[in-house]
């Protein structure tokens, strides 16, 4: 089935997309950059280059770091991090649901080729 992927282009250097936001959610779910990175596979150092790349998108943090030690680290998302998770998936579902007669249209043409 065909499907789509979507990417928001915020000005001529930045944009976010499905990646960038499942890096967001999974902060949000396992309270850790690097465990976040885990999950997705990725380096710690690559998946703190992008958070670094949206805060700076954004003009303000998307997640709250805390640093290691005795108690331990961890991250969360701020509201504004929540905000853009939420405006993305909200777009993507817009997006998804205007394309979904194009795409099993597009189906079709693949069944009957």
């Amino acid at each position: 089935m065909p499907s789509l992927s979507l990417r928001v282009n915020l000005d001529p250097e930045g944009r976010i997309g499905p990646g960038k936001v499942e890096l967001l959610e999974n902060i949000a779910s396992f309270g850790s950059i690097s465990a976040a990175a885990r999950e997705m596979e990725m380096s710690y150092k690559h998946a703190w280059d992008l958070v670094e790349e949206m805060n700076k998108l954004f003009g303000k943090p998307l997640i709250a770091a805390q640093t290691g030690g005795k108690h331990g680290g961890g991250a969360q998302l701020t509201q504004l991090g929540l905000s853009v998770v939420g405006r993305f998936r909200a777009i993507e579902r817009a997006a998804s649901s205007a394309a979904l007669p194009h795409l099993n249209a597009l189906q079709e043409e693949i069944a009957n080729a």
